[in-house]
């Protein structure tokens, strides 16, 4: 359950060229009141890729179809899970799912995730803190299981505009909702 500090490196879906990215690296940490704190390195060309720019803070759809960090969150043994997009620009996305691709709409994720976004040259990163109220529930000695991810979105599109990280790709096609890929616990 991540009792401290763990770092990984995502790994791109051989399908989406990246030439201008070089690495994504991960540090993920629960909270000692049970939340989960995520931060985030993309190393690469930054003039090359589309960031986001900051802007005000809140909760936004499509997220996903520009550059922005992704974690899906489930227990062991419970086909449902929780998506949380985070953007560089502050703002954020959380969605329930009973079981692959099947949202819950009854299960409101009401506190927003604390998001600090620095660009530099050569790398982005991105913070985020993600309450204990808004990961999925755990009983005792229940694991979680974590999918990191990342949509990096290039300006040059010459060999595709986006690239798809993650842990892990079980899939032909980027899939970061298929359950093979939450290979963090």
């Amino acid at each position: 359950m991540l009792p401290s500090p763990s770092a990984v490196t995502l790994v791109r879906h051989p399908r989406t060229p990246a030439p201008v990215v070089r690495l994504i690296e991960v540090h993920a940490a629960r909270s000692a009141d049970g939340g989960l704190r995520l931060a985030y390195c993309l190393r690469g060309d930054m003039a090359r890729l589309l960031i986001p720019a900051p802007g005000t803070p809140g909760s936004a759809d499509g997220l996903w179809e520009h550059t922005c960090f992704e974690a899906f969150v489930g227990v062991t043994g419970d086909p449902g899970y929780h998506e949380f997009n985070l953007s560089p620009s502050g703002q954020w996305a959380a969605y329930a799912f009973s079981g692959y691709r099947q949202r819950d709409e009854t299960l409101a994720l009401l506190a927003p995730p604390r998001i600090t976004a620095r660009l530099f040259a050569g790398r982005l990163e991105v913070e985020a803190t993600l309450a204990p109220d808004v990961l999925p529930p755990t009983t005792a000695g229940a694991t979680l299981q974590i999918g990191l991810a990342a949509v990096v979105e290039a300006a040059d599109t010459i060999d595709g505009s986006h690239s798809y990280w993650a842990l892990r790709h079980p899939a032909a096609l980027p899939d970061f909702h298929h359950r093979d890929g939450f290979a963090l616990e």
